[in-house]
């Protein structure tokens, strides 16, 4: 059995309720095969991808408002992927990424969850290629410029994955690497423009700072 424990809550979306398996909280830690340690994930870090974080809500809330059409959407660094879900129940092409060893799994289980059928996912480790990843009309994002170097690696791993004509959405909880990440975009010829955002709900916790957008 996993060295690590987990819970169940209700979260919802656009008055769509979703069950989400996620960890117990931030001390869990179980890295079986240091899988995790291959792709620098430390002890740390660990937990962080199965947290639902404040700012996946936004996204998740945000993305749920949205016409897509045949459009092909890729989340990246998703975590609990509560916005693919959100996507993948309207119908929307979409397919989940992160690099965290865990992450599909997690995925899958939700996915089964929520009766839903299966979802596409793939490694999305933003300092790696992953040719199978493929190119996307739209990647979305939340939470993803945590760190200082990030600004260029997540910059760049956009840039692979994008079709010639794109949108991206990033919510970023002010974390201080929005200027770094735009000024990379900016020179990768991609235009942009920000809104600002500020949710205090019980659903959404207390979260705010801008919504990213980027399109060529």
């Amino acid at each position: 059995m996993p060295d690590y424990q987990i819970k169940f809550e209700t979260i919802t979306v656009d008055q769509v309720d979703y069950e989400i398996r996620s960890l117990k909280d931030r001390q869990q830690f179980h890295d079986a095969g240091q899988l995790a340690a291959a792709v620098g994930i430390s002890s740390a870090t660990w937990p962080l991808f199965g947290v639902l974080w404040p700012s996946s809500r936004v996204l998740a809330a945000r993305v749920s408002r949205l016409m897509l059409g045949d459009k092909r959407v890729l989340e990246i660094g998703c975590g609990l992927a509560l916005s693919s879900l959100v996507l993948h129940r309207m119908g929307v092409n979409i397919t989940a990424s992160d690099y965290h060893p865990l992450a599909g799994d997690f995925l899958n289980a939700n996915v089964l969850g929520n009766d839903l059928p299966a979802i596409k996912y793939q490694e999305g480790n933003w300092e790696t290629e992953n040719p199978l990843l493929g190119l996307f009309d739209v990647i979305i994002g939340s939470d993803v410029l945590y760190e200082p170097a990030m600004a260029e690696t997540v910059a760049r791993f956009i840039d692979r994955h994008s079709s010639n004509k794109v949108e991206v959405m990033i919510v970023d909880p002010n974390r201080g690497n929005r200027n770094r990440f735009t000024r990379h975009m900016t020179d990768l010829s991609y235009f942009h423009h920000f809104e600002r955002f500020h949710v205090e709900t019980p659903e959404a916790a207390r979260c705010k700072g801008r919504i990213l957008h980027y399109r060529r």
